[in-house]
């Protein structure tokens, strides 16, 4: 039988029973769906919240000053602690699983322009800050090496921070005061959305070299000269994140004199393991809801197996003659199995093009921030055309073998007497 006429039967089959047809189509059609629509929706959680940290940093630790809750080195509990701005260096020496360590000074001073003032955050490191808060750069650039360590007076401004003391004039070049002390433009950055923080939003800030900000505006007591607020730290990999925490809770433990175990002393907020917890979740949800979906294909193959059986039922005869005049069992199990895969695939196939069609749908409206859109990979795709095939086996496997066992002069009996 050609490819062509098991098509035929197979449409024949369907349109002599078309509600229950249509019922069972509906059940794969809607199971490839939600399983689709599902994942996606968790893939594009994923993603948005991922942009989301990014907007935060890279993969970054950062590390507070704290109180001491514990005993050390003869030294009370409850005292505070105080970071300084040469700590970064001695980390750096003893923390080989971490990538990057970054001092950081943020002080509320007042910044005039030519056309406007405004009380603004003064945030200050070290030029690879830019890169790992990810500070993107629409006009200029941001400070080098060079100006960091001769502790330059430039500036860096936050996109809203441009606006309000600039408005739409030129700011590269021009010159600003921070607390009386003149520093020059010479980048502006790009706007951001930021949703998260931990001292206020990227740009409402003005950025300038670590050193300037400890001389001209540094904390005041009773912090010590040349304090910080705290210290940036990306690890090398995930699978450094731990030991890169442990080493830098080690060393500041040995240069401040506190217990390393003591959290208190050395809080820390870690976008890694918050990104981890968050993927977790996320997982979850989508395995969850993917196996709701599972369920719902399996009910559906249920379905198809009920239609195959009856129409195995309805063309005893048909099957008798086949077999009495050469068909062997094993061509009229093919053509059963047959015709359920082409069931399974049509219904399938429609499924999967509306859950495409109402990804692209949703995909052209605006998208909250934390939310990317519905968003299909080819893993889940690999993955629906593989349950399309598990479910359209074991659901061509019971009715195509009643199919082949039928014994041909027992068809035709008890067809020509009904």
């Amino acid at each position: 039988m050609s490819f062509r006429d098991l098509l035929r039967d197979v449409l024949r089959t369907l349109w002599a029973h078309k509600l229950r047809s249509a019922l069972t189509m509906f059940g794969i059609a809607w199971g490839i769906l939600s399983i689709t629509l599902m994942v996606a929706a968790g893939e594009g959680l994923r993603v948005g919240q991922k942009k989301q940290a990014d907007t935060l940093g890279k993969d970054i630790i950062i590390v507070f000053a704290g109180r001491t809750s514990l005993q050390a080195g003869g030294l009370r509990a409850g005292r505070r602690v105080f970071w300084r701005d040469t700590d970064y260096a001695e980390i750096e020496r003893e923390a080989t699983a971490c990538s990057l360590i970054l001092p950081e000074l943020g002080r509320s001073g007042n910044v005039r322009s030519a056309y406007n003032s405004a009380s603004l955050l003064v945030t200050a490191s070290h030029p690879p800050f830019h890169d790992v808060r990810s500070l993107g750069i629409a006009e200029g650039r941001f400070y080098n090496w060079q100006e960091a360590q001769a502790g330059e007076r430039v500036a860096f401004l936050g996109s809203d921070v441009k606006k309000q003391l600039f408005a739409d004039r030129k700011a590269i070049g021009e010159t600003i005061t921070i607390n009386g002390f003149p520093y020059r433009v010479i980048g502006v950055m790009e706007h951001k959305d930021q949703n998260s923080d931990y001292d206020g939003r990227d740009i409402n800030k003005v950025f300038v070299p670590l050193a300037a900000n400890v001389r001209d505006n540094p904390e005041p007591p009773p912090a010590p000269p040349h304090s910080i607020d705290q210290i940036l730290v990306v690890p090398r990999s995930v699978a450094d994140h731990d030991a890169c925490v442990f080493q830098v809770r080690r060393a500041l433990a040995r240069i401040h004199g506190f217990d390393p175990n003591d959290k208190e002393a050395i809080p820390m907020w870690d976008t890694l393991k918050e990104a981890a917890a968050f993927r977790q979740m996320t997982d979850g949800m989508k395995y969850f809801l993917g196996a709701v979906g599972i369920v719902t294909l399996f009910l559906g193959g249920l379905g198809v197996m009920n239609v195959m059986m009856v129409a195995v039922r309805e063309r005893t005869r048909e099957i008798g003659i086949r077999k009495a005049v050469g068909a062997t069992a094993h061509s009229v199990l093919a053509q059963f199995f047959v015709e359920t895969v082409i069931i399974v695939a049509i219904s399938g196939s429609l499924g999967l093009l509306l859950a495409y069609g109402v990804c692209s749908l949703v995909n052209s409206f605006p998208m909250p921030a934390f939310f990317a859109g519905l968003i299909p990979t080819w893993e889940l795709a690999f993955l629906s055309l593989a349950l399309l095939g598990v479910i359209a086996a074991l659901a061509a496997l019971y009715p195509a073998g009643r199919a082949a066992a039928v014994d041909p002069i027992e068809a035709l009996r008890y067809e020509a007497g009904s």
